[in-house]
């Protein structure tokens, strides 16, 4: 089959995917998204592994996503697995993006729970996006393990996704503020119970007010 320029050009830009200069890097991953075909998916998902500018990265998943799904949702898949977690992190944030559910049983795992932060946090964006209905409640209770986790914005990424799964995270955090055992972990609680309640409240004012109610003895109830 004779190639069409736009081929060429494209084929041209995904040898160039590679290039030292971050802004050919990311003009390549511009045009082969703009003219997507099945034999790039591969080596944009590899790519998408070791690229090291954020932006870059950005534009390796918008070229994925204009590929067709059937092509692009093994790679991704089989990338959730992978030891680097560059690559975790990334398929997951690429299969968010996409939003197919049928990639839900690899987000669904051992990802939500990954020993990396970032790639936990990915993990937790792509399940909101990708949970099947009826499966909140579930994935609440699958999440609450991880209240209390790392830096300020682990937390923060959390409670966004147990907010996002409006009342179905309400009684996984009525627990956890009440029962928990360490401090951290019920002001966690609070402070996600607080923005599930008053999304308007922002989260440092929440997480500081609950760590007063923890402080100062509070079973959760007389909290944020």
């Amino acid at each position: 089959m004779t190639m069409t320029r736009q081929d060429t050009d494209a084929l041209r830009a995904f040898e160039s995917l590679a290039d030292p200069s971050a802004s050919v890097r990311l003009r390549a991953a511009l045009a082969v998204g703009t003219a997507p075909h099945p034999r790039f998916v591969e080596g944009l998902v590899e790519r998408s592994a070791v690229e090291p500018e954020f932006f870059v990265r950005d534009m390796l998943t918008w070229a994925l996503t204009r590929h067709p799904v059937a092509a692009t949702l093994p790679p991704l898949v089989r990338e959730v697995g992978s030891k680097l977690p560059q690559a975790r992190s990334q398929a997951l944030h690429t299969l968010s993006k996409i939003g197919d559910r049928r990639a839900w049983p690899a987000v669904a795992g051992a990802a939500l729970s990954d020993a990396d932060d970032e790639v936990a946090r990915s993990a937790w964006r792509a399940a909101v996006v990708l949970v099947p209905e009826g499966e909140e409640q579930a994935l609440a209770r699958a999440l609450a393990p991880q209240l209390g986790r790392g830096d300020r914005e682990t937390q923060l990424s959390l409670s966004r996704a147990l907010v996002a799964l409006g009342e179905s995270a309400g009684a996984v955090l009525e627990a956890a503020a009440t029962t928990a055992p360490a401090p951290h972990v019920r002001a966690h609680a609070l402070a996600t119970r607080r923005l599930l309640r008053d999304p308007d409240s922002g989260f440092e004012a929440a997480i500081e007010e609950a760590k007063r109610v923890v402080a100062l003895g509070g079973s959760g109830h007389e909290g944020p």
